[in-house]
Protein backbone atom coordinates (compact mmCIF):
# COMPACT_ATOMS: atom_id res chain seq x y z
CA UNK A 1 0.00 0.00 0.00
CA UNK A 2 0.97 3.50 -0.86
CA UNK A 3 2.60 5.65 2.15
CA UNK A 4 1.01 8.20 3.25
CA UNK A 5 1.77 11.52 4.39
CA UNK A 6 -1.08 12.91 6.68
CA UNK A 7 -4.49 14.02 5.20
CA UNK A 8 -3.54 15.64 2.76
CA UNK A 9 -1.92 13.06 0.55
CA UNK A 10 -3.66 9.93 0.53
CA UNK A 11 -4.54 6.90 -1.61
CA UNK A 12 -8.34 6.56 -2.74
CA UNK A 13 -10.50 3.92 -4.30
CA UNK A 14 -12.42 4.94 -7.23
CA UNK A 15 -15.66 1.99 -8.12
CA UNK A 16 -15.87 3.17 -11.94
CA UNK A 17 -19.07 2.12 -14.00
CA UNK A 18 -18.74 -0.52 -16.54
CA UNK A 19 -20.49 1.35 -19.53
CA UNK A 20 -18.85 3.34 -21.43
CA UNK A 21 -15.88 1.86 -21.13
CA UNK A 22 -13.46 4.26 -23.44
CA UNK A 23 -14.81 7.13 -21.89
CA UNK A 24 -13.21 6.35 -18.26
CA UNK A 25 -9.67 7.33 -18.10
CA UNK A 26 -9.99 10.77 -20.35
CA UNK A 27 -12.83 11.59 -18.25
CA UNK A 28 -10.78 11.09 -15.34
CA UNK A 29 -7.72 12.39 -16.68
CA UNK A 30 -9.11 15.50 -17.35
CA UNK A 31 -10.86 16.21 -14.28
CA UNK A 32 -7.29 15.31 -12.65
CA UNK A 33 -5.65 18.15 -14.70
CA UNK A 34 -8.07 20.66 -13.78
CA UNK A 35 -7.39 20.42 -10.49
CA UNK A 36 -3.52 20.39 -11.36
CA UNK A 37 -3.09 16.54 -10.40
CA UNK A 38 -1.33 14.07 -12.52
CA UNK A 39 -3.33 10.49 -12.70
CA UNK A 40 -1.03 8.28 -10.80
CA UNK A 41 -2.48 4.64 -10.22
CA UNK A 42 -1.81 1.94 -8.31
CA UNK A 43 0.78 -0.62 -9.57
CA UNK A 44 -1.99 -3.51 -10.34
CA UNK A 45 -3.58 -0.79 -12.18
CA UNK A 46 -5.59 -2.55 -14.72
CA UNK A 47 -7.95 -0.09 -17.17
CA UNK A 48 -11.11 -2.14 -17.69
CA UNK A 49 -10.92 -3.14 -14.29
CA UNK A 50 -14.50 -1.41 -11.92
CA UNK A 51 -11.81 -0.67 -8.88
CA UNK A 52 -9.08 1.99 -9.56
CA UNK A 53 -6.58 3.10 -6.51
CA UNK A 54 -4.94 6.25 -7.55
CA UNK A 55 -2.06 7.81 -5.07
CA UNK A 56 -1.25 11.20 -4.12
CA UNK A 57 -4.70 13.28 -3.53
CA UNK A 58 -6.62 15.26 -0.92
CA UNK A 59 -10.51 14.53 0.11
CA UNK A 60 -10.88 17.74 -1.66
CA UNK A 61 -9.99 16.67 -5.25
CA UNK A 62 -11.74 13.32 -4.86
CA UNK A 63 -14.91 15.76 -3.96
CA UNK A 64 -14.37 17.73 -7.22
CA UNK A 65 -14.03 14.57 -9.18
CA UNK A 66 -17.19 13.15 -8.02
CA UNK A 67 -19.06 16.30 -8.14
CA UNK A 68 -19.13 15.98 -12.15
CA UNK A 69 -17.93 12.83 -12.85
CA UNK A 70 -20.10 10.25 -15.05
CA UNK A 71 -17.99 7.71 -15.57
CA UNK A 72 -16.85 6.97 -11.59
CA UNK A 73 -19.83 5.87 -9.81
CA UNK A 74 -18.47 5.82 -5.82
CA UNK A 75 -15.24 7.23 -4.15
CA UNK A 76 -13.88 5.83 -1.44
CA UNK A 77 -10.73 6.84 0.88
CA UNK A 78 -9.00 3.66 0.92
CA UNK A 79 -7.30 2.28 3.83
CA UNK A 80 -6.48 -0.95 3.03
CA UNK A 81 -6.35 -3.92 0.19
CA UNK A 82 -5.37 -7.37 -0.15
CA UNK A 83 -5.59 -10.23 -2.78
CA UNK A 84 -7.10 -12.06 0.42
CA UNK A 85 -8.87 -11.31 3.57
CA UNK A 86 -5.52 -11.83 5.69
CA UNK A 87 -3.42 -9.41 3.79
CA UNK A 88 -6.32 -6.69 3.93
CA UNK A 89 -5.99 -6.97 7.70
CA UNK A 90 -2.31 -6.58 7.46
CA UNK A 91 -2.59 -3.61 5.08
CA UNK A 92 -4.94 -1.77 7.73
CA UNK A 93 -2.89 -2.62 10.36
CA UNK A 94 -0.48 -0.72 8.90
CA UNK A 95 -2.38 2.46 8.14
CA UNK A 96 -1.97 5.72 10.11
CA UNK A 97 -4.36 5.51 13.54
CA UNK A 98 -3.70 9.27 12.89
CA UNK A 99 -5.98 9.04 9.87
CA UNK A 100 -8.30 6.63 11.17
CA UNK A 101 -9.26 8.55 14.43
CA UNK A 102 -10.98 11.41 13.17
CA UNK A 103 -13.69 8.81 11.94
CA UNK A 104 -13.71 5.85 14.48
CA UNK A 105 -14.11 8.24 18.36
CA UNK A 106 -16.58 7.37 20.99
CA UNK A 107 -18.87 10.57 19.48
CA UNK A 108 -18.93 9.35 16.33
CA UNK A 109 -21.95 7.12 14.62
CA UNK A 110 -21.00 4.76 11.40
CA UNK A 111 -22.02 2.10 9.14
CA UNK A 112 -20.34 -0.75 7.72
CA UNK A 113 -21.35 -1.79 3.90
CA UNK A 114 -20.39 -4.79 2.13
CA UNK A 115 -20.71 -4.67 -1.31
CA UNK A 116 -19.43 -7.46 -4.09
CA UNK A 117 -18.87 -6.86 -7.58
CA UNK A 118 -20.20 -9.74 -9.95
CA UNK A 119 -21.47 -11.93 -7.22
CA UNK A 120 -24.06 -11.66 -4.45
CA UNK A 121 -23.98 -12.92 -1.04
CA UNK A 122 -26.41 -13.93 1.37
CA UNK A 123 -26.89 -11.27 4.52
CA UNK A 124 -25.49 -13.87 7.29
CA UNK A 125 -22.06 -14.31 5.04
CA UNK A 126 -22.12 -10.12 4.84
CA UNK A 127 -22.52 -10.23 8.62
CA UNK A 128 -19.60 -12.53 8.89
CA UNK A 129 -17.49 -10.19 6.65
CA UNK A 130 -18.31 -7.31 9.42
CA UNK A 131 -17.86 -9.10 12.53
CA UNK A 132 -14.05 -10.44 11.15
CA UNK A 133 -13.16 -6.79 11.26
CA UNK A 134 -13.48 -6.34 14.85
CA UNK A 135 -9.30 -5.51 14.95
CA UNK A 136 -10.34 -2.33 13.13
CA UNK A 137 -10.56 0.27 16.43
CA UNK A 138 -14.09 1.21 15.91
CA UNK A 139 -15.02 3.56 18.99
CA UNK A 140 -18.65 5.11 17.91
CA UNK A 141 -22.23 3.87 17.69
CA UNK A 142 -23.75 2.18 15.04
CA UNK A 143 -26.14 3.70 13.39
CA UNK A 144 -28.10 1.93 10.02
CA UNK A 145 -30.38 4.55 9.07
CA UNK A 146 -27.92 8.24 8.98
CA UNK A 147 -24.47 7.58 10.58
CA UNK A 148 -21.82 10.34 10.02
CA UNK A 149 -19.34 8.07 8.44
CA UNK A 150 -19.64 5.08 6.52
CA UNK A 151 -17.08 2.69 5.74
CA UNK A 152 -17.56 -0.20 2.96
CA UNK A 153 -15.78 -3.84 2.43
CA UNK A 154 -15.16 -4.30 -1.18
CA UNK A 155 -14.45 -7.83 -2.97
CA UNK A 156 -14.04 -7.94 -6.30
CA UNK A 157 -14.86 -10.86 -7.84
CA UNK A 158 -13.63 -10.09 -11.63
CA UNK A 159 -16.42 -9.19 -14.50
CA UNK A 160 -17.04 -12.58 -15.99
CA UNK A 161 -20.78 -13.20 -15.09
CA UNK A 162 -20.47 -16.97 -15.88
CA UNK A 163 -16.84 -17.60 -14.46
CA UNK A 164 -17.31 -16.52 -10.63
CA UNK A 165 -14.55 -17.93 -8.32
CA UNK A 166 -15.33 -18.82 -4.93
CA UNK A 167 -12.81 -16.30 -3.70
CA UNK A 168 -12.87 -12.85 -4.58
CA UNK A 169 -9.75 -11.71 -6.76
CA UNK A 170 -8.94 -8.58 -4.60
CA UNK A 171 -10.44 -6.69 -1.18
CA UNK A 172 -10.54 -3.46 -0.16
CA UNK A 173 -11.93 -1.55 2.85
CA UNK A 174 -12.34 2.69 3.26
CA UNK A 175 -14.50 5.45 4.10
CA UNK A 176 -17.08 6.43 1.56
CA UNK A 177 -16.35 9.71 0.01
CA UNK A 178 -19.44 10.21 -2.49
CA UNK A 179 -21.26 9.32 -5.60
CA UNK A 180 -22.17 10.92 -8.75
CA UNK A 181 -25.57 12.76 -8.89
CA UNK A 182 -25.59 15.20 -12.23
CA UNK A 183 -26.70 12.15 -14.40
CA UNK A 184 -30.53 11.71 -12.52
CA UNK A 185 -31.03 15.44 -11.73
CA UNK A 186 -30.75 16.50 -15.37
CA UNK A 187 -32.36 13.40 -17.56
CA UNK A 188 -33.04 14.36 -20.98
CA UNK A 189 -37.00 12.44 -19.62
CA UNK A 190 -37.84 15.46 -17.67
CA UNK A 191 -35.99 18.47 -19.88
CA UNK A 192 -38.30 21.52 -20.91
CA UNK A 193 -36.61 21.42 -24.61
CA UNK A 194 -36.30 18.56 -26.17
CA UNK A 195 -35.79 17.43 -30.12
CA UNK A 196 -36.00 14.05 -30.98
CA UNK A 197 -31.98 13.77 -31.22
CA UNK A 198 -31.20 15.46 -28.01
CA UNK A 199 -28.16 14.17 -26.62
CA UNK A 200 -28.00 12.00 -22.83
CA UNK A 201 -27.43 13.87 -19.85
CA UNK A 202 -24.71 11.45 -18.88
CA UNK A 203 -22.76 11.64 -22.83
CA UNK A 204 -23.23 15.50 -22.51
CA UNK A 205 -22.00 15.40 -19.34
CA UNK A 206 -18.67 13.24 -20.49
CA UNK A 207 -18.54 15.79 -23.35
CA UNK A 208 -17.94 18.73 -20.80
CA UNK A 209 -15.47 16.66 -19.18
CA UNK A 210 -13.29 15.39 -21.65
CA UNK A 211 -13.17 18.87 -22.91
CA UNK A 212 -12.31 20.21 -19.49
CA UNK A 213 -14.81 22.91 -19.31
CA UNK A 214 -14.16 25.07 -15.84
CA UNK A 215 -15.74 28.21 -14.42
CA UNK A 216 -15.83 31.54 -16.74
CA UNK A 217 -14.93 29.13 -20.40
CA UNK A 218 -16.79 30.29 -23.38
CA UNK A 219 -17.62 27.42 -25.01
CA UNK A 220 -19.46 27.40 -28.71
CA UNK A 221 -20.97 24.52 -30.43
CA UNK A 222 -21.45 25.01 -33.94
CA UNK A 223 -24.05 22.28 -34.19
CA UNK A 224 -25.93 23.41 -30.96
CA UNK A 225 -29.80 21.46 -31.94
CA UNK A 226 -31.76 21.77 -28.60
CA UNK A 227 -28.38 22.70 -26.30
CA UNK A 228 -28.20 19.56 -24.50
CA UNK A 229 -24.15 20.64 -24.21
CA UNK A 230 -24.74 24.02 -23.76
CA UNK A 231 -26.86 22.61 -20.51
CA UNK A 232 -24.16 20.30 -19.40
CA UNK A 233 -21.17 23.16 -19.74
CA UNK A 234 -23.33 26.09 -17.82
CA UNK A 235 -23.76 23.08 -15.21
CA UNK A 236 -19.79 24.13 -14.22
CA UNK A 237 -20.21 27.76 -14.48
CA UNK A 238 -19.19 28.32 -18.46
CA UNK A 239 -20.53 30.57 -20.60
CA UNK A 240 -22.32 28.90 -23.46
CA UNK A 241 -23.21 29.79 -26.93
CA UNK A 242 -24.28 28.30 -30.32
CA UNK A 243 -24.93 28.65 -33.75
CA UNK A 244 -27.14 25.87 -36.01
CA UNK A 245 -28.73 26.19 -39.42
CA UNK A 246 -32.17 25.01 -38.78
CA UNK A 247 -34.56 27.95 -37.79
CA UNK A 248 -37.19 26.12 -36.30
CA UNK A 249 -34.62 24.64 -33.54
CA UNK A 250 -33.10 27.79 -32.90
CA UNK A 251 -36.39 29.65 -32.18
CA UNK A 252 -38.36 26.89 -30.55
CA UNK A 253 -40.84 26.23 -33.51
CA UNK A 254 -42.60 23.55 -35.17
CA UNK A 255 -44.02 20.07 -34.46
CA UNK A 256 -43.00 19.06 -30.81
CA UNK A 257 -41.06 15.70 -29.81
CA UNK A 258 -42.94 15.13 -26.92
CA UNK A 259 -45.87 12.56 -26.60
CA UNK A 260 -49.32 13.87 -27.03
CA UNK A 261 -48.14 17.08 -27.42
CA UNK A 262 -48.18 18.80 -31.23
CA UNK A 263 -46.47 21.87 -31.26
CA UNK A 264 -43.65 23.71 -29.36
CA UNK A 265 -45.02 26.06 -26.41
CA UNK A 266 -43.90 29.78 -26.67
CA UNK A 267 -41.09 29.02 -24.07
CA UNK A 268 -39.91 25.71 -25.40
CA UNK A 269 -35.89 26.87 -26.29
CA UNK A 270 -32.46 26.45 -25.16
CA UNK A 271 -32.56 29.66 -22.98
CA UNK A 272 -35.57 27.67 -20.54
CA UNK A 273 -33.79 24.86 -20.44
CA UNK A 274 -30.79 26.77 -18.52
CA UNK A 275 -33.32 28.23 -16.71
CA UNK A 276 -34.43 25.08 -15.75
CA UNK A 277 -31.17 24.15 -14.22
CA UNK A 278 -30.76 27.41 -12.56
CA UNK A 279 -27.72 28.63 -15.41
CA UNK A 280 -29.67 31.26 -16.88
CA UNK A 281 -27.28 33.63 -16.50
CA UNK A 282 -24.64 31.91 -18.39
CA UNK A 283 -26.35 31.95 -21.50
CA UNK A 284 -24.85 33.80 -24.06
CA UNK A 285 -27.35 33.28 -27.32
CA UNK A 286 -27.89 31.23 -30.07
CA UNK A 287 -27.95 32.38 -33.77
CA UNK A 288 -29.34 30.99 -36.80
CA UNK A 289 -26.32 30.43 -39.00
CA UNK A 290 -24.68 28.06 -41.62
CA UNK A 291 -21.35 26.38 -40.31
CA UNK A 292 -19.74 26.17 -43.84
CA UNK A 293 -19.87 30.17 -43.49
CA UNK A 294 -17.24 32.16 -42.03
CA UNK A 295 -19.29 34.20 -39.86
CA UNK A 296 -16.79 35.23 -37.16
CA UNK A 297 -14.16 38.01 -36.55
CA UNK A 298 -10.56 36.24 -36.83
CA UNK A 299 -9.64 35.73 -33.05
CA UNK A 300 -9.53 33.34 -30.92
CA UNK A 301 -12.74 33.90 -29.16
CA UNK A 302 -13.58 30.49 -27.27
CA UNK A 303 -11.79 28.28 -24.57
CA UNK A 304 -14.01 25.18 -26.00
CA UNK A 305 -15.70 24.18 -29.12
CA UNK A 306 -18.02 20.84 -28.18
CA UNK A 307 -20.31 19.35 -30.44
CA UNK A 308 -22.22 16.46 -32.63
CA UNK A 309 -21.90 17.08 -36.38
CA UNK A 310 -23.71 13.91 -37.09
CA UNK A 311 -27.09 15.85 -37.16
CA UNK A 312 -26.39 15.85 -40.65
CA UNK A 313 -26.88 12.29 -41.28
CA UNK A 314 -31.00 13.08 -41.33
CA UNK A 315 -31.33 16.59 -41.52
CA UNK A 316 -32.88 17.74 -44.99
CA UNK A 317 -31.18 21.51 -44.56
CA UNK A 318 -27.77 19.59 -44.51
CA UNK A 319 -27.44 17.05 -47.87
CA UNK A 320 -25.41 18.70 -49.62
CA UNK A 321 -22.61 19.52 -46.67
CA UNK A 322 -20.56 16.11 -46.85
CA UNK A 323 -19.09 14.83 -43.68
CA UNK A 324 -15.53 14.98 -45.12
CA UNK A 325 -16.09 19.32 -45.48
CA UNK A 326 -17.96 19.50 -42.18
CA UNK A 327 -14.99 17.89 -39.83
CA UNK A 328 -12.15 20.08 -42.39
CA UNK A 329 -14.33 22.94 -41.64
CA UNK A 330 -14.53 22.05 -38.12
CA UNK A 331 -10.68 21.40 -37.62
CA UNK A 332 -9.75 24.49 -39.41
CA UNK A 333 -12.55 26.72 -37.02
CA UNK A 334 -11.38 25.37 -34.28
CA UNK A 335 -7.24 26.22 -34.72
CA UNK A 336 -8.61 29.53 -35.71
CA UNK A 337 -10.61 30.14 -32.85
CA UNK A 338 -9.55 28.52 -29.89
CA UNK A 339 -7.09 29.60 -27.49
CA UNK A 340 -4.03 28.15 -26.86
CA UNK A 341 -4.77 25.28 -24.88
CA UNK A 342 -8.43 25.18 -25.51
CA UNK A 343 -10.24 21.84 -26.66
CA UNK A 344 -12.40 20.58 -28.99
CA UNK A 345 -14.67 17.51 -28.77
CA UNK A 346 -16.40 16.08 -31.32
CA UNK A 347 -18.83 13.05 -32.41
CA UNK A 348 -17.26 11.26 -35.61
CA UNK A 349 -19.40 8.50 -36.86
CA UNK A 350 -17.67 5.24 -38.38
CA UNK A 351 -18.44 1.92 -40.30
CA UNK A 352 -16.55 -0.56 -37.96
CA UNK A 353 -15.90 -2.78 -40.74
CA UNK A 354 -13.57 -0.20 -42.58
CA UNK A 355 -12.46 1.51 -39.31
CA UNK A 356 -9.16 2.82 -39.43
CA UNK A 357 -6.79 5.53 -36.91
CA UNK A 358 -6.04 7.13 -40.03
CA UNK A 359 -10.08 8.52 -40.58
CA UNK A 360 -9.75 10.43 -37.91
CA UNK A 361 -8.95 13.80 -39.09
CA UNK A 362 -6.25 15.83 -38.09
CA UNK A 363 -4.60 19.19 -37.97
CA UNK A 364 -1.40 21.03 -37.38
CA UNK A 365 -2.42 23.09 -34.76
CA UNK A 366 -4.45 20.37 -32.83
CA UNK A 367 -3.18 17.43 -31.05
CA UNK A 368 -5.37 14.47 -30.49
CA UNK A 369 -5.75 13.48 -26.94
CA UNK A 370 -8.44 10.96 -27.08
CA UNK A 371 -10.46 9.14 -29.34
CA UNK A 372 -13.13 6.68 -27.40
CA UNK A 373 -15.65 4.59 -29.60
CA UNK A 374 -19.64 3.81 -28.87
CA UNK A 375 -20.68 1.24 -30.30
CA UNK A 376 -23.99 1.81 -32.33
CA UNK A 377 -24.57 -1.71 -33.36
CA UNK A 378 -22.42 -4.45 -35.17
CA UNK A 379 -20.83 -2.34 -37.83
CA UNK A 380 -21.76 1.18 -36.99
CA UNK A 381 -20.27 3.18 -34.19
CA UNK A 382 -19.20 6.94 -32.99
CA UNK A 383 -16.03 7.93 -31.74
CA UNK A 384 -15.64 10.82 -29.32
CA UNK A 385 -12.35 12.54 -30.49
CA UNK A 386 -11.09 15.00 -27.93
CA UNK A 387 -8.08 17.68 -29.54
CA UNK A 388 -6.04 20.66 -27.52
CA UNK A 389 -4.91 23.25 -29.87
CA UNK A 390 -0.97 23.73 -29.19
CA UNK A 391 0.11 26.74 -31.60
CA UNK A 392 -1.69 29.48 -33.90
CA UNK A 393 -2.60 28.46 -37.49
CA UNK A 394 0.68 29.96 -39.77
CA UNK A 395 0.29 30.06 -43.60
CA UNK A 396 2.49 27.16 -43.81
CA UNK A 397 -0.48 25.42 -41.84
CA UNK A 398 -2.59 25.87 -45.14
CA UNK A 399 0.45 24.04 -47.45
CA UNK A 400 0.78 20.99 -44.94
CA UNK A 401 -2.59 20.20 -45.44
CA UNK A 402 -1.69 20.05 -49.23
CA UNK A 403 1.35 17.85 -49.26
CA UNK A 404 0.75 16.27 -45.67
CA UNK A 405 -1.94 12.88 -46.13
CA UNK A 406 -2.43 13.05 -42.81
CA UNK A 407 -3.75 16.37 -42.91
CA UNK A 408 -5.98 15.20 -45.69
CA UNK A 409 -9.89 14.85 -45.62
CA UNK A 410 -10.93 11.36 -45.66
CA UNK A 411 -13.42 10.96 -48.36
CA UNK A 412 -14.75 7.98 -46.79
CA UNK A 413 -17.00 9.54 -44.12
CA UNK A 414 -19.28 10.69 -47.22
CA UNK A 415 -20.41 7.27 -48.00
CA UNK A 416 -21.34 6.37 -43.69
CA UNK A 417 -24.68 7.41 -44.64
CA UNK A 418 -25.60 4.64 -46.99
CA UNK A 419 -23.71 2.32 -45.17
CA UNK A 420 -24.85 2.41 -42.30
CA UNK A 421 -28.85 2.51 -44.52
CA UNK A 422 -27.59 -0.33 -45.86
CA UNK A 423 -26.07 -2.34 -42.94
CA UNK A 424 -30.03 -2.10 -41.79
CA UNK A 425 -31.68 -3.02 -44.37
CA UNK A 426 -29.75 -6.31 -44.39
CA UNK A 427 -31.25 -6.99 -40.86
CA UNK A 428 -34.77 -6.62 -42.50
CA UNK A 429 -34.44 -2.99 -40.54
CA UNK A 430 -33.74 -4.05 -37.41
CA UNK A 431 -30.54 -2.58 -35.29
CA UNK A 432 -28.46 -4.47 -32.75
CA UNK A 433 -28.49 -1.46 -30.87
CA UNK A 434 -31.20 0.89 -30.33
CA UNK A 435 -29.10 4.26 -29.67
CA UNK A 436 -29.28 7.15 -32.08
CA UNK A 437 -26.63 7.91 -34.17
CA UNK A 438 -26.69 11.26 -33.51
CA UNK A 439 -28.16 13.89 -30.49
CA UNK A 440 -28.06 17.63 -29.84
Amino acid sequence: MATTTGRSCLQYLLHLAQDHLDFRLPEIKALLALRGKPFQPSENFKEKCPFWCLDGLSEEDVRSIMARSVCTKSAFELWGHGQTHSELRTSLLKYPSENMSPFMHKDSTYRINVYTYNKTLIFEDRIKRIDALEYLPFEGTVSLKSPEHIFCLLEDYGTDPNNIPEQPFYVYFGRWDGQRELIRSHSVKNRHFIGNTSMDAGLSFIMANHAKVKENDVVFDPFVGTGSLLVACSQFKAYVCGTDIDYNIIHGKGRSSRKNQKWRGPDENIRANLRQYGTEKMYLDVMLSDASKPVWRDAALFDVIITDPTWSLTSPVSQAYHLSDIFTDLLNFSAHHLVIGGRLVYWLPIYRPEYCEEMVPLHPCLQLVSNCEQTLSSHTARRLITMEKIKEPEELDSLSHQADPRFSPYQGHNAFREKYFSGLNKRGGKEDNKSNINGE
